[in-house]
C-alpha cells in the first residue's frame, strides 16, 4: 500500500481557488500511465517550439533583413523572456490554478502564437520585401509596426512558455510516490527519461520541418508546428483521468516575501540560545494532517529565523494563530526560504553553463549560414539542422547512461550507482569550456579560409562545426540535467513549481547576460573607422573567435567556483532541507532516501528499480 503525502500549506489565510480538475480518489492515479501523456504533450511542444527556435535566427536574417547583432539580440532576450515568465506561471500555478490548468492555459499562449508567427510568413505585408543582397545596407527594414507584430507573436510564445515550463516537470513529479522504493526509483529516471523522449521526437521531427522551412516554404513550416500544438493540447486532456492532482495551496513568492519582511522588521531580536523568544510552529489539524509533510528546523540562515518568532504575545490571536503573516511568519515558512537560498550556489554555476550553449543557437548559426553546407552536387543543408547534432548527443548519453551505465554499474557494485549531481555538474562546466574552445578554432579557420578566397561563403565544410554542437549537446545532457534533477530534488514538494520555475530563470539570466557581453564587446571593441568585433552581417569583418575565447575564459571561472565553493552547497542543501513526517517517520531529504534504510513496507522492493 502506498502513501500519499502532502506538502503542509504555508499560506497562513489560503485565497479562495476556482474549484480544480476532476480529482483522482485514490493514489493509484498517477504513475508511468499518466506521465506517457504528459511526455507527449512536452514532445509535441517542444517539437513546435524549437523548431522556431532552431530556425528563428535563419527567418530574422533571411525574411526580416536584421542585422547579425540585432538578431543576437532579439533572440536572446525573446529566450529570456520565455524563461522569466515562468516566474508568473509558477506564481499562477501555486497561488490560483494548479499546475494542470496553468499548463493548459500556457499550451493554447503557445498555440496563439505560433498561428502568429504563420501569418507573418503567410502575409507578406507583414515583413519588409525579400532582399538577395549580402549587405545589410542593402536590404530594406522591417518597419516598426511590422516588428511589433513579430514581437506579439513572440510574446504569446513567451507567455506559452511562462505556464509550460515550470509546470511540466512539476506535474510529472507528482505522478510519483516518492515514499516508496519503487516511486523514489521511478522519477529518478523521469527526469533522464523526460528530456530522452521529446529529443527523439526532435531529433526526427525537426530534420524535416527545418528542412520545409528553409529549402520549401516557411508557411508550411510554421503550420506544422502550430498542427504540433494543438495535438499536444489533444493528448494533454487526453490523460485527464489518469492524473494525479494537487490543489493550489498559495504561493511560495508571498510566503518569501512575507519572511523578508518580517525578519527584517525584527532585525534587533536575538537568534540562538541565548533568545527568549519561542517559534511559531502551529500544529497541523484537519483530515489531512495523518499524511502532511514538515520540514525540520536548521540552524543555517539564522538571520530569517527572526521571522519565525513570537516577539510579543499580542501577535497572535486567542486560537495561538499569527494574526498578520507580514510580521509573523511559521516555521515551515522560513524553512521553504532556507531550502531556497541553500540551492543558489549552484545554481549560479547554472547560469554560466547556459551561457556558452545560447551561442550555437545564434552565432553558431550564423558560422554555418556562411560556411559551405552542401552534401553532394545537389543537397544542401539547412542552417538550423546544426541543433539536431546536439539533441542527437544529448540523447545518445542519456541512453547510454541510462541503459549500459547503471546496468553494468549495478551487476559490478550490486546497489544502484548513478554519478552524482555534483560529479554531472563539474563535467558539464569543462565540456562548456571545451565547447567554446572548439568553437573559436573552427571560427578562425572559417574567417581564415574565406578571405583567402575572397568569398562572402567559406569554402570549409559545416562538419567542422559538428564536435562544438556535440559539445554542446554533452554540456546539456551533464549539466541541464543535474542541475534540473537537484532543484527539483532538493525542494520539497510545495515547491516542486518554484524548482522549476527557477530552473528557467537560470536559463533566463543566462540569455540575458549573454546580450549584455555580446553588447559590451561590440561597444568596446568598435572603432570609428573600423566594425567591431562582433558588428556586421558578414562574419568574415568579425573577430567572433575572440568573443568565443572570451566565454571560455568565464566558464573556465565558472569552473573553479563551483568546484571550490559551490560544490559543497550540494550536499549541506540536502541535509538541510531534511523532512520530519508525522506519520511513518522519514529522516532523509528526497535526494538522499534512495540511501536510507527501507522500511518493512518497501523491502520487497529492495531488488526491483523499476523504471
Amino acid at each position: 500500500m502506498e502513501i500519499m503525502i502532502h506538502s503542509t500549506s504555508l499560506q497562513q489565510d489560503p485565497p479562495t481557488h476556482p474549484s480544480p480538475p476532476p480529482k483522482a480518489s485514490t493514489r493509484k492515479a498517477g504513475g508511468w500511465k499518466a506521465i506517457k501523456y504528459i511526455i507527449g504533450n512536452e514532445s509535441f511542444e517542444k517539437l513546435a517550439s524549437m523548431s522556431l527556435i532552431s530556425n528563428i535566427t535563419v527567418y530574422l536574417t533571411t525574411k526580416y533583413n536584421l542585422s547579425g547583432i540585432f538578431v543576437v539580440n532579439v533572440v536572446n532576450i525573446w529566450n529570456g523572456s520565455s524563461n522569466i515568465t515562468s516566474l508568473a506561471g509558477a506564481f499562477v500555478a501555486d497561488a490560483y490554478l494548479g499546475r494542470f490548468r496553468t499548463l493548459l492555459f500556457g499550451s493554447i499562449a503557445s498555440l496563439l502564437g505560433m498561428g502568429t508567427m504563420t501569418l507573418t510568413a503567410a502575409i507578406h505585408q507583414l515583413r519588409p520585401p525579400t532582399c538577395d543582397g549580402r549587405h545589410q545596407s542593402h536590404c530594406p527594414h522591417p518597419k516598426s509596426w511590422q516588428l511589433a507584430f513579430l514581437f506579439i507573436a513572440l510574446a504569446f510564445l513567451s507567455l506559452g512558455a511562462g505556464g509550460i515550463r515550470p509546470c511540466n516537470i512539476a506535474f510529472g513529479a507528482d505522478q510519483f510516490d516518492i515514499n516508496t522504493k519503487k516511486g523514489r526509483s521511478q522519477l529518478e529516471s523521469f527526469f533522464n527519461w523526460w528530456y530522452f523522449s521529446f529529443t527523439i521526437a526532435l531529433v526526427v521531427a525537426l530534420t524535416a520541418v527545418v528542412y520545409v522551412q528553409t529549402n520549401f516554404s516557411w508557411v508550411l513550416g510554421f503550420a506544422i508546428p502550430t498542427a504540433c500544438l494543438a495535438v499536444s493540447i489533444t493528448i494533454f486532456l487526453l490523460g485527464c483521468r489518469t492524473y494525479f492532482y494537487k490543489n493550489p495551496r498559495g504561493s511560495i513568492f508571498t510566503d518569501i516575501a512575507k519572511v523578508i519582511t518580517a525578519a527584517c522588521r525584527k532585525h534587533r531580536l536575538t537568534v540562538g540560545p541565548a533568545s527568549k523568544h519561542s517559534f511559531y510552529d502551529p500544529s497541523i489539524t484537519g483530515s489531512e494532517s495523518p499524511t502532511l509533510t514538515m520540514l525540520t528546523h536548521t540552524d543555517r540562515f539564522m538571520f530569517l529565523d527572526k521571522a519565525a518568532m513570537v516577539a510579543d504575545p499580542s501577535e497572535l490571536d486567542n486560537q495561538g494563530i499569527a494574526k498578520s503573516g507580514w510580521r509573523l511568519c511559521s516555521l515551515q515558512q522560513v524553512e521553504q526560504l532556507k531550502c531556497l537560498v541553500a540551492v543558489l550556489p549552484v545554481w549560479v554555476s547554472g547560469i554560466g553553463c547556459f551561457i556558452a550553449m545560447d551561442q550555437q543557437s545564434t552565432f553558431g548559426i550564423l558560422q554555418a549560414m556562411q560556411m559551405d553546407r552542401t552534401i553532394g552536387s545537389h543537397f544542401m543543408i539547412p542552417p538550423g539542422w546544426m541543433n539536431l547534432t546536439s539533441m542527437i548527443a544529448l540523447s545518445i548519453w542519456i541512453f547510454i547512461y541510462e541503459q549500459v551505465y547503471i546496468p553494468q554499474a549495478r551487476k559490478i557494485t550490486r546497489r544502484d550507482t548513478r554519478l552524482t549531481v555534483q560529479q554531472r555538474i563539474s563535467t558539464g562546466i569543462l565540456m562548456s569550456i571545451l565547447c567554446m574552445l572548439v568553437a573559436g578554432i573552427v571560427e578562425k579557420k572559417r574567417r581564415d579560409s574565406a578571405l583567402k578566397h575572397g568569398s562572402f561563403t567559406s569554402p570549409t565544410s559545416f562538419a567542422l562545426l559538428l564536435p562544438q554542437y556535440v559539445l554542446s549537446g554533452m554540456t546539456e545532457a551533464f549539466a541541464a540535467v543535474a542541475i534540473m534533477e537537484f532543484l527539483t530534488k532538493q525542494m520539497p514538494e510545495s515547491m516542486r513549481t518554484t524548482a522549476g520555475a527557477v530552473f528557467f530563470l537560470s536559463l533566463s539570466i543566462a540569455s540575458y547576460i549573454g546580450a549584455l557581453i555580446v553588447n559590451i564587446i561590440h561597444k568596446a571593441t568598435k572603432k570609428t573607422d573600423q566594425l567591431s568585433w562582433l558588428g556586421g552581417q558578414d562574419l568574415n569583418k568579425n573577430r567572433l573567435d575572440y568573443y568565443y575565447y572570451i566565454v571560455a575564459a568565464l566558464e573556465v571561472l565558472n569552473f573553479v567556483y563551483f568546484n571550490f565553493f559551490a560544490s559543497h552547497f550540494v550536499l549541506s542543501s540536502s541535509a538541510g532541507c531534511e523532512k520530519r513526517q508525522l506519520e511513518n517517520s522519514i529522516a532523509c531529504h528526497p535526494r538522499t532516501l534512495s540511501e536510507c534504510e527501507p522500511n518493512e513496507e518497501e523491502k520487497g522492493l529492495e531488488m526491483h528499480n523499476n523504471h
